[in-house]
């Protein structure tokens, strides 16, 4: 995704006050410009925004006989940047957005670049719901209710093992007590 920043021009050579208004005007929308470029995306510096965010905690969740290493993004940021700029991922690996309070959590895909289904996962570890995200997407995948989990697999993931909404996943986010 490319950003088109357009500057506009006077079409007149001004003069007096009018000048120096200008003048400091070009001054400001210039300062724009250096920030823009400097931290582009989301207030993340270029150089970050497009690198995969790496050293995330990590939790075992059980779906049935199933065992997920699953990356845990639990704070804002860490949310905001999920799984973008991903170019590969195991197909075991998934990752886990821990929310602070449940809400009907909603999801996309900008500048995420692997096919997901995202299980949105109620406190006792039930499966809501499921939906199937395409890459690139700024489309909106909602939980049906309120959720404080969302567990992103690789698309297809739990379809091929027969697992759909109302399955229950294991693990100790999903332990009463927990944050």
């Amino acid at each position: 995704m490319s950003q088109r920043i357009v500057l506009a021009t006077p079409a007149i050579a001004p003069t007096g006050a009018n000048h120096q208004r200008l003048h400091d005007a070009g001054l400001a929308r210039r300062g724009l410009l250096a920030l823009t470029l400097a931290f582009g995306l989301g207030g993340l510096p270029l150089a970050q925004a497009q690198t995969p965010q790496s050293g995330l905690p990590h939790s075992r969740i059980q779906a049935g006989m199933h065992l997920i290493d699953a990356q845990v993004a639990a704070t804002p940021q860490q949310r905001s940047i999920g799984l973008m700029w991903r170019q590969q991922m195991p197909a075991n690996e998934g990752m886990l957005f821990v929310f602070e309070q449940p809400a009907v959590q909603c999801f996309w895909m900008k500048n995420t670049l692997l096919p997901l289904t995202a299980a949105f996962v109620a406190d006792d570890g039930s499966i809501i719901n499921l939906a199937d995200m395409q890459p690139h997407s700024e489309a909106n995948h909602c939980s049906a209710q309120p959720v404080r989990f969302v567990l992103e697999m690789q698309q297809g993931w739990f379809a091929r093992r027969g697992i759909q909404a109302g399955f229950k996943l294991t693990g100790a986010p999903f332990k009463p007590g927990q944050p």
